[in-house]
């Protein structure tokens, strides 16, 4: 019998995705990508205080690719170093300095069980009741996401500042990021995912071009 094909684009990063807030309001969710449709990519979503939403990446196709699938209210291209050893990440990015420091690293079993539908509801319920997110959902744009979860690691300290001012203690996410269809972990975080996404409309198709699309095959929604 044939498998039924989905139509669209289908695509998957791999990476770690860290997020904290500071007391001065200033929230933070940086994708450190060691693997992506246009290779690798470093990227910061930051909500700040008033409620805008502003991201910084290093190249226009990073930003291109970035926002086929989430929304913002400003997009800033612009030189960055980031670098990530062991559980500290370090991102330099025009007046911004961030730093955040992970505890003991987590391994999240069975990888290769939640290539099935029958585990992704457990695996949504597990991560909703623990860390307060969704593992699957629509974002903004109409891309289909499924964040498989390799490790996870609390952030224990972390510094950020904005033109030499220190943004205050490391807090958890107390407001909204409104990025996507989840909102980031309660507790300051890094994850160690495989973020799968799918495109009805192929839209993505013309960010990644064809060497960046994974085939066809069922959508990542449950």
């Amino acid at each position: 019998m044939t498998r039924p094909q989905a139509s669209g684009t289908r695509c998957e990063l791999r990476g770690t995705i860290a997020s904290a807030g500071f007391s001065s309001g200033h929230r933070f969710v940086v994708g450190y990508w060691d693997e992506s449709p246009i290779g690798p990519l470093v990227d910061v979503m930051w909500a700040r205080p008033d409620g805008s939403r502003v991201l910084l990446v290093d190249r226009q196709e990073g930003a291109d690719l970035i926002t086929a699938v989430y929304r913002f209210d400003a997009v800033e291209v612009m030189p960055m170093a980031a670098r990530l050893d062991g559980g500290v990440l370090v991102v330099a990015a025009g007046g911004l300095g961030l730093t955040m420091r992970g505890g003991r690293p987590w391994p999240i079993p069975l990888p290769r069980l939640r290539s099935r539908t029958l585990v992704r509801p457990l695996e949504g319920l597990l991560a909703r009741a623990l860390l307060g997110v969704r593992t699957w959902g629509v974002s903004p744009s109409g891309v289909q996401e499924w964040y498989r979860a390799d490790e996870y690691r609390r952030v224990v300290a972390g510094e950020a500042a904005w033109n030499g001012r220190d943004l205050g203690a490391l807090r958890r996410f107390h407001e909204p990021a409104r990025f996507g269809f989840s909102e980031p972990p309660r507790w300051p975080s890094m994850v160690r995912v495989r973020p799968l996404l799918h495109d009805p409309s192929g839209h993505l198709a013309k960010v990644v071009g064809r060497e960046g699309v994974i085939g066809d095959g069922p959508s990542p929604s449950p």
